[in-house]
């Protein structure tokens, strides 16, 4: 998964928030905050998969995942299986 899609930014950036905060009040200083804020883009593309994951639908047991193969038709000089 791309980690600069639309909703790994956001959900990054909603987690950025504080941090910016943290940083406009004056409690964190710039290179701090700089420190801090990939981490949050981290953080969303982490939730964002997990949220992906979970919501994902369910293969049954016996599926596999590519597509089946064909079965060979049965030649005239062979006996029925």
């Amino acid at each position: 998964m791309n980690p600069l899609r639309w909703d790994v930014l956001l959900v990054g950036f909603v987690l950025a928030l504080p941090v910016l905060a943290l940083g406009l009040r004056g409690d964190l200083s710039a290179d701090e905050v700089m420190v801090r804020l990939p981490w949050c883009l981290a953080a969303g593309w982490g939730a964002v998969a997990l949220l992906r994951m979970a919501s994902a639908p369910r293969t049954p047991a016996g599926a596999t995942s590519g597509p089946k193969r064909p079965e060979r038709p049965a030649r005239e000089d062979e006996p029925a299986a």
